[in-house]
């Protein structure tokens, strides 16, 4: 029997459920294509972090909290910056793939590196002082004496982020990522093993940790230099040009309203681990509520991977001009993505008890990591959706509403009520823990609206007069 003749035998009704299915498996082939690369980089990437505080947790306490408060706090707050600043390269190169202005979308790599570059100098003064920026806030004089050394050895890994996250961000929107997650799982796997020669054979102690840090961060941004300059991105970089100062201004605006929107979500975790430095026994405090935001942040580089697929998907099909190719993959995104919150959730509700042995030693940290395990276990149910929310906003050049969304919900409305029940019901970093999961809750209810409710055919026009307004003609033909 011929297939049209079997199409007739099964009637409309199956003939569309055969179309959803085919469909479903398209769009879910092509997700994973964007997220499971950009998923492996970010966990691998941020591994590096949480290995170095495995590390140093166990080498003494007192370092382990100076580097929970450095890391929770000050590289918390920069790579929020920066990140959200990259954000823009997000938006434009997904925008101009989508419309077949590949050559833009080198210009638009390096107008975010002058953009990043400048914004990580003017940056740099809280690295250099953080020791006196953390005793004028209030934190214990050893703690803070303690934080001085291990700022500067941040230094180098900061302007590492400025190339790290913009060139992620170029090569997803072309489907071009997949080299990211080679490099960043090889970086990870050499800095397991130089923290292990440095730190557990040679005892180098803080020195040995950061300095594998460095090492390896600095080669994954190597490696991503060779890929793009050794001429693997013909269609889309096609060398410096000064045309890359030309409408800077435009960029710079929009990667400010970039980086207010995802840095005001990551420094709302850096508040509540400074708010816990308030708290009795500080040192205790500190290590157990950053380990276990480590922990989730961990997890939350996986919905991460789903917030760069949604936002791929969004602006390469705005820059097409398809509202209703765009609507199909949020909604494939996002199951996928929940599925993932609801096995994250159930494993942290079974097995919470026994993280805190994985980084220290010292049963109260422990006891204090296992009491939080159950807030935990919420905080990876809600990172499973809000990420794939903002990854939307992002792709539809949003970010300046979400900006708007995020201090509402998570300044005027979740640190208020954990501070109400940290301080005044006496819950401690309990209290500011569940005061984190209202703002968070509220953000992705009131983002959930926006999306249901958002104007696609505007958001069309929107990305199509973006783009012809800082379009420049190529020298060369384009090539698909």
């Amino acid at each position: 029997m011929d297939n049209n003749a079997e199409e007739r035998l099964l009637g409309p009704e199956t003939q569309e459920q055969n179309d959803l299915k085919t469909r479903i498996w398209v769009e879910s082939k092509l997700i994973w294509r964007i997220a499971f690369p950009s998923i492996l980089s970010r966990v691998t990437s941020f591994g590096m972090i949480v290995v170095t505080q495995v590390f140093l947790g166990h080498v003494d306490e007192l370092d382990l909290a100076a580097y929970a408060l450095v890391q929770s706090i000050l590289v918390r707050f920069v790579n929020g910056i920066l990140l959200g600043m990259s954000s823009a390269t997000e938006t434009l190169c997904g925008q101009a793939f989508g419309a077949g202005q590949y050559h833009m979308m080198g210009i638009y790599l390096q107008r975010s590196w002058i953009v990043d570059s400048v914004t990580a100098t003017i940056l740099l003064p809280l690295f250099i002082f953080a020791s006196p920026l953390f005793s004028l806030l209030g934190e214990e004089d050893d703690i803070s004496t303690a934080s001085e050394a291990i700022s500067l050895w941040f230094i180098p890994i900061l302007y590492s982020f400025v190339f790290a996250l913009t060139f992620q961000m170029y090569l997803q929107a072309q489907l071009k990522n997949r080299i990211i997650g080679w490099l960043s799982t090889g970086s990870f796997v050499l800095h397991v093993l130089l923290s292990w020669i440095f730190v557990s054979i040679l005892d180098f102690g803080v020195p040995g940790a950061m300095g594998a840090f460095n090492i390896s961060s600095w080669l994954l941004v190597l490696g991503e230099f060779v890929y793009v300059f050794g001429g693997w991105c013909p269609n889309t970089w096609k060398g410096f040009t000064v045309a890359a100062f030309a409408d800077i201004w435009p960029v710079v605006k929009l990667s400010i309203s970039s980086g207010v929107m995802l840095c005001l979500e990551l420094w709302y975790n850096a508040i509540l681990v400074l708010l816990a430095g308030y708290m009795k026994n500080a040192t205790v405090s500190i290590s157990a509520f950053s380990i276990c935001l480590n922990v989730c942040a961990w997890q939350f580089m996986i919905c991460l991977g789903f917030l760069g697929a949604s936002c791929v998907r969004v602006s390469n099909e705005l820059g097409r001009g398809n509202s209703k190719a765009a609507i199909f993959s949020i909604k494939i995104i996002l199951s996928t993505s929940l599925i993932f919150g609801v096995v994250f959730w159930i494993l942290c509700l079974v097995f919470g008890s026994k993280i805190g042995y994985l980084f220290s030693s010292d049963e109260e940290v422990v006891e204090a990591i296992s009491s939080l395990s159950t807030l935990l276990a919420f905080s990876m149910l809600l990172n499973s959706i809000q990420p794939v929310l903002t990854g939307v906003a992002i792709g539809a050049g949003l970010q300046g509403i979400v900006a708007i969304v995020n201090i509402a919900c998570y300044y005027v409305f979740g640190i208020p009520v954990g501070l109400l029940l940290g301080y005044v019901a006496d819950l401690e970093v309990k209290g500011l823990w569940i005061g984190m999961l209202c703002g968070v809750l509220m953000q992705t209810i009131v983002l959930s609206y926006m999306v249901w409710r958002l104007d696609w055919g505007d958001q069309i026009k929107k990305a199509s007069d973006r783009l012809d307004r800082w379009f420049l003609k190529s020298s060369e033909p384009e090539s698909n």
